[in-house]
């Protein structure tokens, strides 16, 4: 019985290869949709993850994300370090800025200022200078995809001047790091040297950098520094599932991509519903057929179940597949920078299109199983 369900389901050319495109189309949309969304709000937390030196982040008590929070008086780093189980602590800014290109132009980058003694901070992928070329005056180190932004061509990289807010900057390095949630331009400088670059009000620390002592749970240090400074103190990968919900909360981007994978699993159901019927229809004289010589409704269910787990791998296969291929073209561009494919994807859309597919055979076939074997000889 299963050869015979796959020759009267690859009888029909035309509308084999509609199924087939219709659930390869299906998976590649669903899946190459939720890849983007995961690896877009996975971005939330890529300013935490550059940091791998500190385990617990401080800030203000209302602080909601790393872009979203209030500064910190001075006197705050003291407290801090003096809290049990405190290995160490450093100041952290996060501000933005402008900055004027050779060409005239005006971009808005992100100032991120280091502690100065130790540089932690500072993402540990140097493509050209290092670390200790940030001690120089008006220094700052560039990420990969800003520099291109801001100087568009070829030529020696460090050393190049720009003008930001007002004040010489030289680039003495170029960093390779993930592109974070905003995408915006990257400047890393001394903490000294950044509230030079981005002057403003008399509190000026964002965050406060620190790691728990040896033997000690990051988690309850950080439970420690809340009760005794009455600050929001997080641990790392806490804090970035802070950012992560923030995204998810207070932006459209789940709503949007939302409406693209559904869309993705209504035109498969239209797409392999409307073509399984016709199928179903075009085929009638065969199943009335083989229920007059005594297959029964549950043979052809089986049958029908054969038909659609045959179309649905091979479809399946083809949608995952492009996505994939997707994913690996793109995620060295700038845009798609880090992007990668979660097998838990691949597996989830796999799961949900095989069972569209199999709904949409069983409903095919109901009026196959209310025919009576007589009326296909009439």
């Amino acid at each position: 019985m299963w050869w015979i369900a796959l020759r009267m389901l690859t009888g029909d050319r035309v509308k084999y290869l509609g199924l087939l495109f219709g659930i390869g189309f299906s998976t590649l949309l669903i899946a190459q949709q939720a890849t983007l969304f995961v690896n877009l709000v996975g971005r939330a937390g890529n300013a935490v993850w550059a940091v791998p030196e500190a385990d617990i982040w401080v800030m203000d008590a209302k602080a909601v994300a790393v872009d979203g929070t209030l500064p910190l008086p001075d006197t705050d780093l003291a407290r801090v370090r003096g809290v049990p189980g405190v290995l160490w602590a450093v100041p952290h800014l996060r501000e933005g800025g402008s900055v004027r290109t050779p060409e005239g132009k005006l971009e808005r980058v992100s100032v991120i200022g280091v502690d100065d003694a130790s540089l932690i901070g500072v993402p540990a992928r140097f493509l050209e200078g290092s670390r200790e070329a940030l001690r120089a005056p008006g220094a700052i180190v560039v990420d990969e995809i800003g520099f291109r932004r801001i100087f568009p061509g070829k030529g020696a990289r460090l050393g190049r001047e720009l003008e930001l807010n007002d004040r010489r900057a030289v680039v003495a390095g170029i960093v390779d790091v993930d592109p974070t949630f905003t995408s915006g331009v990257l400047f890393y400088t001394r903490y000294a040297q950044a509230l030079e670059f981005v002057p403003g009000t008399r509190n000026r620390m964002s965050f406060i950098l620190a790691r728990a002592a040896p033997g000690e749970d990051p988690r309850e240090v950080a439970r420690r520094i809340e009760a005794a400074t009455g600050l929001k103190a997080r641990e790392r990968t806490d804090w970035v599932g802070d950012n992560i919900d923030y995204v998810i909360a207070f932006t459209g981007i789940p709503f949007n991509f939302g409406i693209t994978v559904a869309l993705g699993f209504v035109v498969g159901v239209a797409i392999v519903g409307l073509t399984f019927s016709l199928f179903i229809r075009d085929n009638l004289r065969q199943f009335g057929a083989l229920k007059a010589i005594g297959v029964t409704n549950g043979q052809i269910r089986v049958m029908v179940l054969v038909q659609s787990a045959w179309i649905a791998l091979i479809g399946i296969a083809i949608g995952t597949g492009l996505a994939v291929v997707f994913i690996e073209s793109f995620n060295n561009t700038d845009q798609f920078k880090g992007f990668f494919q979660p097998w838990q994807i691949l597996a989830g859309t796999a799961l949900v299109v095989a069972l569209m597919v199999v709904a949409t055979g069983m409903l095919a076939i109901r009026g196959v199983l209310r025919l009576d074997p007589a009326e296909v000889f009439r």
